[in-house]
């Protein structure tokens, strides 16, 4: 029996006799089953473009592989989209996971116990620097480097998952696949019985896995010069996308991420998501974090995107004092308290950008004090966090601010959305405009959990931005969430469902997932 219809053609029953379309969902089922795929390259001369531009479009590199890099690449380095660059430092057993004078005799080998050990780290950028400047420059790659030790996972924080960036086109299953760990837990040594955490981890072992990278200047003399070091490094042009994502426990120096940040001359975006500190070295961030904007606002002319996401963790934070200061810390206490000089820098850092995400390291009422002369020309979408943001907070002041806001957006021509958001345990708020598009109303949303009325002052002055740009019509929208399901700024920030990316998908699904191992701990 004919296999076809009267009328077409017989199918030959080779692969070319496929219609196109249906070739295309084989091999895309094929690129996403998660079999080894360099067998296929040899099946056909377009199986083998097809599985070569999936596998070279996306690398992991290490420190190792360096050396034969470029002879490994030889022709698909044009299709080369995304570098997982992995500094793996040495692993460790229990005798230096949570380093003390008792385990660790001399003061001078406790202190080398924190330090970290492996591949030489200036080493691994002068040769990834050296090689990728040689680059063509057409189209783009994005660098995303991850520093870290196997054993950070085996003692005390068994949550941790080290993975590379999820792609947007990847299943949604898949996603969520990849930054999930499937371990039970139980290890009474390091405080896990049945896959709950009994007890937290001590001091040392916090401070093993936070060691700031190139503490005082190491392997350098000093600090000047290590950073004389990096500036003599090549610039890489090839470069217009980097990730420091928050799966990097080890902070890298502020001083240091500017003088990096600086050989990407052509760098379009820019994902940070450090961790927060959480003793008097706090206060320092301050300083960091405005040096660091103000550097990268003066060496990267072609940044069009930039998402910084202060990542943190309560129970980190509660635990961390307990330890320095021997008595319980009330949560007021360990929320940020945000720096009005970051805040206006962040502003001045956006007058040329199109699109800014900055959650926890400034605050919006910080960043709408701004110059009567400033524009946004080519500001689309502005996302910012603000601790105004909570039921304890009087409505006068959170309608001040919204009114400011609006006196800003009136100077974003192109502006799309302004979001405003906070988030912790059992807190959750988002206010969001969007601006009018073609026949739809423009639209402020209130989504929270507690009600925030929209008064008529902050109503009025945001039909004065629909107003000014054009637009006729607004519609307010509110809408509650249920705090007891709020355990995390994680959570809040899956709920909240901002427009914006404030934070990579995959670095959410880590936040998530270490929240719900710390369940069996009281966050406060």
């Amino acid at each position: 029996m004919s296999s076809t219809s009267p009328g077409q053609g017989q199918w030959s029953g080779t692969w070319y006799g496929l219609p196109g379309e249906i070739q295309l969902l084989i091999l895309r089922a094929l690129i996403h089953d998660g079999c080894p795929l360099s067998g296929f390259v040899t099946v056909c001369r377009q199986w083998q473009t097809v599985i070569e531009r999936h596998i070279f479009s996306r690398i992991r590199l290490t420190p190792s592989r360096l050396a034969n890099f470029d002879a490994m690449l030889q022709r698909n380095r044009v299709l080369v989209r995304y570098i997982w660059f992995c500094l793996e430092l040495d692993e460790y057993d229990c005798a230096t996971c949570a380093p003390t004078p008792e385990t660790i005799p001399g003061e001078q080998e406790h202190q080398k116990a924190f330090e970290i050990s492996g591949p030489d780290i200036t080493m691994a950028f002068r040769d990834l620097f050296s090689s990728l400047s040689t680059w063509n420059q057409h189209g783009g790659l994005t660098l995303d480097i991850s520093l870290y030790s196997p054993s950070d996972s085996e003692h005390w924080f068994k949550y941790l998952t080290f993975v590379p960036d999820i792609p947007s086109n990847l299943p949604i299953d898949c996603r969520a696949k990849q930054a999930t760990s499937t371990r039970k837990y139980h290890d009474p040594e390091h405080g896990w019985v049945a896959g709950f955490r009994q007890s937290a981890p001590p001091m040392p072992a916090f401070d093993k896995i936070f060691h700031p990278v190139m503490k005082n200047g190491r392997p350098f003399d000093d600090t000047r010069s290590e950073l004389q070091w990096w500036d003599q490094l090549p610039t890489v042009p090839v470069v217009t996308c980097l990730l420091l994502r928050q799966q990097n426990r080890r902070r890298w120096k502020w001083d240091s991420l500017a003088h990096m940040i600086a050989r990407l001359p052509r760098l379009r975006e820019l994902h940070y998501e450090p961790w927060r500190e959480w003793d008097y070295w706090q206060f320092s961030t301050y300083t960091g974090y405005f040096f660091l904007l103000q550097s990268v606002w003066r060496s990267n002319k072609s940044l069009k995107r930039l998402v910084v996401f202060e990542n943190f963790n309560q129970q980190y934070t509660c635990t961390m004092q307990r330890f320095q200061f021997e008595v319980g810390l009330a949560e007021r206490d360990a929320i940020r308290k945000a720096n009005s000089l970051v805040g206006k820098m962040l502003a001045l850092m956006s007058l040329k950008l199109e699109h800014v995400a900055a959650s926890f390291i400034a605050d919006a009422t910080d960043f709408f004090e701004i110059e009567p002369s400033w524009e946004w020309p080519s500001l689309k979408s502005l996302v910012l966090t603000s601790k105004l943001l909570t039921p304890n907070e009087t409505s006068t002041d959170i309608e001040a601010m919204l009114q400011t806001a609006a006196s800003a957006a009136m100077k974003m021509p192109q502006l799309e959305t302004m979001e405003i958001w906070n988030g912790r345990k059992g807190l959750a708020a988002l206010f969001r405009y969007q601006a009018p598009r073609k026949s739809q109303p423009a639209v402020i949303l209130w989504r929270g959990t507690w009600h925030l009325a929209m008064e008529a002052p902050v109503v009025q002055a945001w039909k004065a931005v629909i107003h000014q740009h054009g637009g006729r019509g607004l519609d307010l929208v509110q809408e509650w969430l249920d705090k007891a399901t709020i355990q995390s700024h994680g959570d809040a920030l899956q709920q909240l469902m901002l427009s914006g990316q404030v934070i990579r998908p995959v670095s959410l699904q880590q936040i998530q997932m270490e929240q719900k191992a710390l369940e069996g701990v009281e966050t406060r």
